[in-house]
């Protein structure tokens, strides 16, 4: 038995390999505004992950540390300093592999945000929570496409995150691992029973309830909402991230808008793939300066859901699915095989 193993250990060493992340996209920051940047590593576990190819199990790993190589990233692209201290937090990378009869499909599964320290705790700016999969259907290097894929979210995360609006609520260091929670519970719009009539520039002033001071709504002859008025001044209601008229909330989407629902997990609306990413040759696009101007669909009927019933009977025998608003994000969180719908 002793010499079984001793011939079979070097095969098992041979057989290991790793694919290294890497990081050398650009992440400059053009405003140069951060004196330093943390990187703090609470994963459950500092290992990725791994998967086959051929007969080698690939493990996906850092060149030296997430740590280390985060900030060597960081400031490679950011060697001038200004006076905030930026923050990132890894909560979660994983990569598993789904292995079917004829093919394997990896997963990686990435939660991450990021913050701005100051004297009395960490104020949120930015996260991402993503699921992203690559099947050997499509390429047989499932480990160097998806540490492709992963550089690519953490981009976008530090990008993002440049130009998001640091909350004003701050989390203390202990609150720190739980603090979707702690913010969840601040947010004035998942609890209040009285929403302020108005329209909401962003994501964040929807969920602090902060509308915009001086605008009103305005509808059209039918009673749909085009547009936000302020004195002279006229905006389309689709450059806002939602509104609400006569005390009920709406979500403007790419083909009008749709009402905002509310259970206890949070916030939610029913919407349809066609509604939430039409092609770009669809009829559902909306047309001229607002919601009034869409035509020539049965789904696109969406913003007059709330005005119009017989429009509002046809659109709900078609059937839609309920997508969660990211209270921290203002993102949609899809439903599994949204896409695919």
């Amino acid at each position: 038995m002793t010499k079984f193993i001793f011939l079979l250990l070097p095969f098992l060493a041979f057989s290991q390999k790793t694919e290294t992340i890497d990081l050398s996209k650009s992440i400059k920051n053009s405003k140069a505004n951060y004196k330093s940047f943390t990187v703090i590593d609470k994963r459950s576990n500092p290992e990725i992950g791994s998967v086959v190819y051929h007969k080698d199990q690939v493990n996906l790993v850092f060149e030296n540390n997430a740590e280390t190589d985060f900030k060597n990233w960081f400031y490679k692209y950011n060697p001038v300093r200004g006076n905030e201290e930026l923050v990132l937090l890894l909560e979660n990378i994983a990569l598993t592999e789904d292995k079917q009869e004829k093919f394997s499909i990896g997963k990686l599964e990435i939660r991450a945000s990021t913050f701005i320290k100051k004297e009395d705790g960490y104020h949120f700016l930015y996260r991402k929570d993503t699921v992203t999969t690559v099947s050997s259907r499509t390429t047989p290097y499932l480990a160097q496409s998806l540490s492709k894929k992963l550089t690519l979210t953490f981009t976008e995360l530090m990008k993002k995150s440049y130009e998001a609006k640091q909350w004003d609520f701050a989390v203390s260091e202990t609150e720190l691992p739980n603090y979707t929670t702690v913010l969840k519970d601040k947010l004035e719009i998942l609890k209040t029973d009285e929403l302020k009539e108005g329209v909401y520039k962003d994501y964040y002033s929807f969920f602090t309830h902060k509308p915009e001071q001086g605008f009103t709504i305005e509808t059209d002859k039918k009673g749909v909402v085009t547009k936000a008025v302020n004195g002279d001044k006229k905006e389309p209601i689709r450059n806002y991230y939602a509104f609400v008229h006569n005390g009920v909330p709406f979500k403007t989407i790419p083909v009008g808008y749709v009402e905002i629902f509310r259970d206890d997990q949070g916030l939610f609306i029913e919407a349809k793939k066609e509604e939430l990413y039409p092609e770009s040759n669809s009829p559902m696009i909306m047309l001229g300066g607002g919601v009034a101007g869409i035509i020539g669909s049965v789904v696109a009927n969406v913003a007059i859901t709330a005005i119009d019933a017989k429009a509002a009977k046809k659109r709900s025998a078609m059937a839609g699915s309920e997508v969660i608003l990211d209270p921290l994000t203002g993102n949609y969180i899809l439903p599994q095989d949204f896409m695919k719908k």
